[in-house]
């Protein structure tokens, strides 16, 4: 196995759109990805890019991606936030997640962020376990709150 962490690119956008739709069907909510190609594109290479990717190729095929971004925290300053990370299914138990979450540390060292954060569904246990190995802080406590665009227009 071939295995090579690199730094997403525009070609690479529908096959990462692909592995987040794996991701939402693994964390059952398919019907949540609503985000068009063009618009996922122009976010990460347009003129305003707001996030970046690494992906992990194995024989030039990419079967895991971690996009991130910058995110501000008024207590703690600049963090990298990890929006989505997957290893395709038939990928995982093979070291790559390790490799490209690695990669994603090292980014967060690297670009002078006051740390890390991403969230971790509590049921996703094969996930927590992963993130323990790290000695990662997983807080309770927290409820997600969002509006969705038609909320946002209706206001």
């Amino acid at each position: 196995m071939k295995l090579n962490i690199r730094i997403a690119v525009k070609d690479d956008c529908l096959r990462i759109l692909d592995l987040i739709n794996e991701l939402a069907a693994y964390e059952n909510a398919p019907a949540e990805v609503t985000v068009e190609p063009d618009h996922f594109i122009d976010a990460g290479f347009g003129s305003n890019p707001v996030w970046k990717a690494f992906v992990a190729e194995v024989d030039n095929q990419v079967v895991g991606f971690a996009l991130f971004y910058t995110r501000y925290s008024t207590w703690k300053g600049s963090r990298l936030y990890l929006e989505d990370f997957i290893v395709t299914e038939n990928m995982r138990g093979k070291g790559i997640g390790k490799v490209l979450f690695d990669t994603v540390i090292e980014e967060s060292k690297n670009g002078n962020y006051n740390g890390m954060v991403w969230q971790v569904l509590d049921w996703n246990e094969p996930a927590i376990n992963f993130y323990n190995k790290y000695n990662a802080n997983l807080e309770s406590g927290w409820l997600n709150a969002s509006l969705s665009t038609e909320q946002v227009k209706a206001f």
